[in-house]
């Protein structure tokens, strides 16, 4: 029996797959960004509701997806042959593992109550969505906003931050200040001193910061694109 929890689990990893949030993929359907909430999942009077048959195919359209593509999300792990025409054919594969990890916009990420100082995430205050297996369990996503980082990242786009890894020169991190400041950059030289950023927007000021007014640094693992 097909349930509630199995089709919502679906759109969120076909959202995944296609590098997007929940909320990116309703917005990419030309749906209201919160058709997908996880407070849209549940009625007012507690019941699980199902998406609407209109929503599904417009994310499919969305995204190129077919009807199988999606049923494929359904299927449970171990799903094996199946009789076709009177010959055996081979299941779609099962989808990767994933997991559900914390995540919000980037615009939100500067206020308090989200991150502790060393960078991870804490408070009730994340949505979550549904992402392959990465190794850091304290991996968080954001999602852009404005156009700072273009072309590099848009508005919409999905990145995926690792706490846990180590930083080095060229890669681009998600820097915390002391002040609150949130900046998506390129790490171009980090000393006792100092942390010096590039832009990823060439419109956008590279930044210097002196290394005690920088909370914490993180570098972004996988980002749609």
């Amino acid at each position: 029996m097909l349930t509630h929890g199995q089709i919502w689990t679906a759109i969120d990893r076909l959202a995944a797959a296609h590098g997007l949030s929940a909320s990116a993929l309703a917005k990419r359907a030309g749906l209201d960004a919160t058709a997908f909430n996880r407070s849209k999942r549940i009625s007012p009077d507690g019941h699980t509701r199902w998406p609407s048959t209109e929503s599904i195919a417009k994310v499919l359209a969305a995204t190129g997806a077919s009807i199988d593509d999606f049923m494929a999300l359904l299927a449970p792990e171990g799903h094996g042959a199946r009789a076709h025409g009177g010959f055996m054919e081979e299941a779609a594969p099962p989808p990767r593992a994933v997991r559900a990890i914390p995540h919000i916009g980037l615009a939100q990420a500067g206020a308090g109550g989200f991150f502790d100082d060393a960078g991870f995430p804490v408070g009730g205050g994340w949505d979550e969505i549904l992402f392959p297996e990465v190794e850091d369990e304290h991996a968080y996503a954001l999602e852009i906003s404005g156009d700072s980082m273009r072309p590099v990242y848009r508005p919409g786009d999905l990145v995926v931050v690792s706490p846990a890894a180590s930083v080095r020169k060229g890669d681009r991190v998600v820097v915390k200040t002391r002040e609150g400041e949130v900046l998506a950059k390129e790490l171009v030289r980090r000393t006792a001193r100092t942390v010096d950023l590039r832009s990823l927007n060439p419109d956008y000021e590279d930044r210097a910061l002196a290394a005690a007014d920088v909370l914490w640094v993180a570098r972004i693992i996988w980002a749609s694109q």
